[in-house]
């Protein structure tokens, strides 16, 4: 079976321009890449379909054959270096012509960086039979990190050589160093001297901390902060932040901890080619927040303590706009909720099940303040609405004492998120106490939506009254009901006439035969009027 391969869109959001830039795609940005093939000038032209085919050595008109025959076969795009800007009008005329994307690349870029970047994208976490943490991920990594700090950022292996790195809208913002470092795979030298001159690189082999390299301009090099990827005592690679046009974000550093913890998860499970074993920690997480599997499995594959305190944080976000990209943003909130989690606890676990991501916290402390929990998802909150644009709910569980008790506290967080779903709860972050009453009622109103026989059919049929005369009798009832029948604070909030309001609810009992001083039939009218109005 064929790979549905990486939409060229994704391809070209985390090459970006510092690689390559696209010429034409006269089949759109959605063509699927699927493999990379490099042609040699000494070999006659030819591809296969879905391929990135890299020129190399034919620059210019030179590549012309190799656009055909990528056309030909059906291959998603041709990557090309150019000699002069001249030479793209007539390559861009021929690829529209063969039906295939052109990709310009700099002419200092290495092909084999290109190569590997491309080949590790294409069979990053987008593909099926791609590792489940890839490269793919440190670009996505990357992005997050850039969007909290409001830096450049480059994330590298212990040779300086470059894995990932952010996109940069504006190239003026980057300096000698990263420019360098992405078109050459690795840092230059005589920069790279100059931070071992300094103990740039000591600090990040000895210490977990984040550290700080003044801007230098005689050479080139901007204020940014480094940390190193650490499993253990074993240094695994670097996050650099590089400062741009606007100052780095006051929590940047924060946000360097979390990612080099996340980084470090994802290139322990590259060296040691650990797909596998990413999937069982995520079908065992998932099965133990919904409770069809048990805690030993999960503890002992994670070496977790069973017996200590745990419990559950879920997130639920809005609707994205219109026109947005469902996956990428999904995508782009579990990064950022991960990155946030892990540089406040190092073993939080993160599993997204349906429309919902839950964060497992295991082995927490005997008396961890619900305010710290409740300052940790609103960090998290706040940083989503800031950088994606996308307005998050949080769900504090309730702190149990075990792994084995952890379903329940992934049951309480959905309670608290129903009732937020349902509207008129202000917090954004809340636990069981905050919003008690609101849950609660929330949940009679699911049961009376799921069970039409426990309705009174008196206000089903007043609901439908309204339908057919377009009249307002139960939502006016209801504001009575909710003032307490203060006449006039109801005929308020309803912006009509006190006497108006009098008539609506007199016509609703009569209509009704309800008796609306007596308080089970006013309990029962507040929560069933409150009901989706096709269900009322």
């Amino acid at each position: 079976m064929t790979a549905p391969g990486l939409p060229l869109r994704q391809l070209l959001m985390s090459l970006g321009e510092p690689l390559v830039v696209l010429q034409t795609a006269p089949a759109g940005l959605d063509v699927p890449v699927r493999d990379v093939a490099i042609l040699d000038p000494e070999d006659p032209p030819a591809a296969g379909a879905g391929e990135l085919v890299l020129a190399i050595g034919a620059r210019g008109r030179a590549a012309l054959p190799a656009l055909r025959a990528a056309g030909r076969a059906g291959a998603a795009a041709v990557a090309v270096k150019l000699d002069s800007p001249g030479q793209a009008d007539a390559l861009r005329e021929a690829a529209a012509e063969a039906g295939v994307a052109l990709l310009s690349v700099r002419r200092e870029t290495r092909w084999e960086h290109l190569d590997a970047l491309a080949r590790a994208l294409i069979s990053g976490p987008d593909t099926p039979e791609g590792p489940e943490q890839g490269v793919g991920d440190l670009f996505s990594l990357a992005q997050t990190v850039a969007a909290l700090t409001h830096g450049i950022v480059s994330i590298e292996d212990t040779s300086s050589r470059v894995l990932a790195y952010s996109r940069s809208s504006d190239s003026d913002e980057v300096d000698d160093l990263r420019r360098l470092s992405i078109l050459g795979w690795q840092g230059p030298e005589p920069y790279l001297s100059k931070l071992r001159e300094w103990g740039v690189f000591q600090h990040l082999r000895s210490s977990d901390g984040v550290i700080e390299i003044a801007e230098h301009p005689e050479i080139g090099i901007r204020r940014r902060l480094a940390i190193g990827i650490r499993a253990g005592a074993q240094l695994l690679g670097t996050i650099w932040v590089q400062e741009g046009a606007q100052p780095l974000a006051d929590r940047s550093e924060q946000a360097l901890v979390g990612a080099a913890r996340v980084a470090a998860g994802q290139l322990v499970r590259r060296r040691r080619e650990l797909s596998a074993d990413v999937r069982l920690t995520q079908t065992l997480l998932t099965g133990l927040l919904e409770g069809s599997t048990g805690p030993q499995s999960l503890a002992t594959h994670l070496g977790l303590a069973p017996r200590r305190p745990a419990l559950v944080l879920a997130y639920a976000a809005d609707a994205p706009s219109e026109g947005s990209d469902l996956e990428l943003t999904r995508a782009e909130v579990t990064g950022l909720i991960s990155v946030h989690t892990a540089a406040r606890h190092r073993g939080a676990l993160l599993a997204p099940i349906e429309s919902r991501v839950y964060v497992l916290l295991p082995e927490l402390p005997p008396e961890l303040p619900v305010a710290t929990l409740r300052g940790w998802a609103q960090e998290v909150v706040a940083a989503a609405r800031e950088h994606l644009g996308v307005r998050l709910r949080a769900a504090i569980g309730p702190v149990v004492d075990s792994l084995a008790r952890v379903p329940e506290s992934r049951a309480q967080a959905d309670r608290i998120l129903d009732a937020m779903g349902r509207g008129g709860v202000a917090p954004e972050v809340a636990a069981l106490r905050d919003v008690q009453a609101e849950v609660l009622v929330s949940e009679v109103l699911a049961l009376l939506q799921e069970h039409g026989e426990l309705r009174d059919p008196r206000l089903t049929e007043l609901a439908e009254y309204d339908r057919r005369h377009g009249t307002r009798l139960a939502e006016s009832v209801l504001a009575w009901l909710d003032a307490l029948g203060e006449v006039r604070v109801a005929a308020d909030a309803l912006h009509i006439h006190p006497n108006t309001l009098r008539y609506r609810v007199r016509r609703a009992e009569q209509l009704t035969g309800m008796d609306l001083a007596q308080p089970q039939q006013r309990l029962l009218a507040m929560l069933q009027l409150r009901l989706p109005a096709d269900d009322a």
